[in-house]
């Protein structure tokens, strides 16, 4: 009888979060922040921690975690922004092609493709998502809300439509069947 390697479930689990913890990501946070919630007995506090991972290479991912210490909930949020990593398409000046308007709960974000040595014209969660992400020139507004979370959540989601566009603009007419296949392989 052949005996098999059989590793239990918790040792897959840590081995899968070590292999997330090891990779040569850049983490910022961007909150920390007490929250109370109303049990029967009283207040129960908590800390969210809002993080930003990325490579500067194209990738970046946005985390949240929630534990009654803070090194716990940085660690969750560490490990929540780099499951939730998305693959950002540039153009060869590092920058968006083209003009994004997005809007989530209250926030609304522009970002908006920026010549060459332009920088990153951006402020608050909305500049370090893409300093992480390894965009250089992009010029970026937002409208309407302050709240962190909401701007940080817009960008992310603004920056995935970016890559649906993309990939649905190299289905479409040859023009710009042509345009997207020279700088998005």
């Amino acid at each position: 009888m052949i005996k098999k390697n059989l590793l239990k479930k918790s040792e897959i689990f840590n081995n899968s979060f070590d292999s997330l913890l090891k990779d040569n990501y850049k983490d910022k946070i961007l909150e920390i922040k007490r929250v109370t919630k109303v049990v029967k007995g009283g207040k129960k506090f908590k800390f969210r921690v809002l993080v930003v991972s990325g490579d500067s290479k194209e990738k970046v991912g946005l985390g949240i975690g929630r534990a009654e210490d803070t090194n716990i909930a940085i660690e969750k949020a560490i490990l929540n922004a780099r499951k939730n990593i998305i693959f950002i398409s540039l153009t060869p000046n590092k920058s968006i092609p083209f003009l994004i308007n997005f809007s989530y709960g209250s926030c609304k974000i522009m970002l908006k493709p920026g010549p060459l040595g332009i920088g990153i014209k951006a402020g608050s969660s909305i500049r370090t998502i893409l300093e992480l992400s390894g965009i250089k020139n992009i010029i970026a507004k937002r409208f309407g809300s302050d709240s962190l979370l909401n701007n940080a959540k817009a960008t992310i989601m603004a920056l995935n439509l970016l890559n649906r566009k993309i990939d649905l603009g190299k289905k479409q007419c040859y023009r710009k069947k042509l345009f997207f296949n020279k700088y998005f392989n």
